[in-house]
């Protein structure tokens, strides 16, 4: 007895779907989708396409349980039947399209786009939480803004455009987070950085700038923050020393002083937090080498991404992608006690209290 085609099978489940009672269609679906997952390599593509009509009929007949459970298995496939799984992509019910669009690799740049722009919140979620995101993509997710745009900075598969760059600087201006983010993410490029810290909550233009006295330099580089007087540092200490008593004295907070560049608060939260005299913190701002202030970061207990913020806004030169990295490695690298015991009394404090005794001796005044 010969047994019947795949054509055959397919022609007769059509048709009986047709008049099948919708639990029938569900143990039909479920069988068609072990048929597909279980099929060699060589034939999925063929038998995909063979079956995706038959399957665009059952998800009508269906409940949404079973279209989670098609969903769920097509998404782990390479190969998939295209139209059912648009459909399911489409699919208003974000239980029915959040998995193929956090993980089918068969979905093209095309279809994740329409999703972007017809369906609502949580279906953009998931596409923003993709292992890889192509950069047109990542354009429209960009153009509907609220958290979506943290979202996008902090998945390392996002693929940034220019033109996303260009909407993200635009949209930064008004979100600080968004900005801090941007800064912060190791593969943003160097120029975008750069608009990004010129446009920064506290170190922005005058409203009305006078067009003589701007120069190319000026707009392409963040104007460097003041250095503090003694009088700016007794002004900082008291709040400082209060925000550390109640154990407010954080990453958050420091981070903030180094985004808005309030230098005194900045400086003195890491001298009170590292042990460190105020000169030795001034040092290793100034210093050309962010070995010294990497150390004086973990020294007070800062995690790397408020260290990056501090390295990354200091006054001179920018850090290059590779000296971010570098600086990272110190930081990974580093024991606590060994990078306080060189801030406190090492190379490092050494190297401070013999750079200027007579400017030493007024600044510990201001550090007690």
């Amino acid at each position: 007895m010969m047994a019947n085609s795949p054509a055959d099978i397919l022609a007769d489940l059509e048709k009986a779907v047709a008049t099948c009672p919708p639990d029938r269609c569900g143990r039909i679906l479920s069988g068609m989708v072990q048929l597909l997952t279980g099929s060699r390599d060589q034939s999925r593509e063929l038998l995909a396409n063979v079956i995706d009509g038959v399957l665009l009929r059952l998800t009508e007949r269906v409940e949404a349980s079973a279209l989670v459970r098609l969903s769920t298995a097509l998404a782990e496939l390479t190969v998939a039947p295209p139209e059912t799984l648009r459909r399911l992509a489409l699919h208003d019910d974000p239980d029915v399209a959040c998995p193929v669009l956090l993980k089918s690799q068969a979905l093209s740049a095309a279809d994740l786009e329409a999703v972007a722009d017809g369906c609502g919140e949580r279906h953009r979620r998931a596409i923003a939480a993709r292992s890889d995101i192509a950069p047109a993509v990542t354009e429209a997710l960009i153009r509907h803004g609220g958290p979506i745009c943290l979202d996008l900075i902090r998945n390392p598969g996002t693929q940034f455009s220019e033109a996303a760059y260009a909407a993200l600087i635009a949209r930064a201006d008004q979100d600080g987070e968004i900005a801090k983010a941007l800064a912060l993410r190791p593969g943003t490029p160097d120029p975008v950085v750069r608009k990004l810290l010129s446009a920064s909550p506290g170190r922005k233009a005058p409203a009305t700038p006078n067009p003589s006295s701007a120069s190319p330099a000026q707009d392409a580089e963040p104007a460097p923050p003041k250095q503090p007087c003694r009088a700016d540092y007794a002004s900082a200490r008291p709040e400082i020393v209060a925000l550390n008593r109640i154990g407010k004295l954080n990453d958050s907070t420091v981070n903030r002083f180094a985004i808005r560049g309030e230098t005194a608060n900045l400086f003195t939260a890491l001298s009170v937090l590292s042990g460190a005299p105020l000169e030795i913190v001034e040092h290793v701002m100034a210093d050309d080498d962010c070995e010294g202030l990497v150390m004086a970061c973990r020294a007070s207990r800062l995690n790397w991404q408020t260290t990056l913020a501090i390295l990354s806004n200091r006054s001179g030169a920018r850090l290059s992608y590779a000296q971010r990295e570098r600086a990272q490695l110190i930081f990974e690298t580093l024991l606590l006690s060994t990078s306080q015991w060189t801030v406190r009394w090492g190379e490092i404090a050494a190297s401070a209290n013999t750079s200027d005794p007579g400017n030493r001796r007024a600044k510990m005044g201001a550090s007690r």
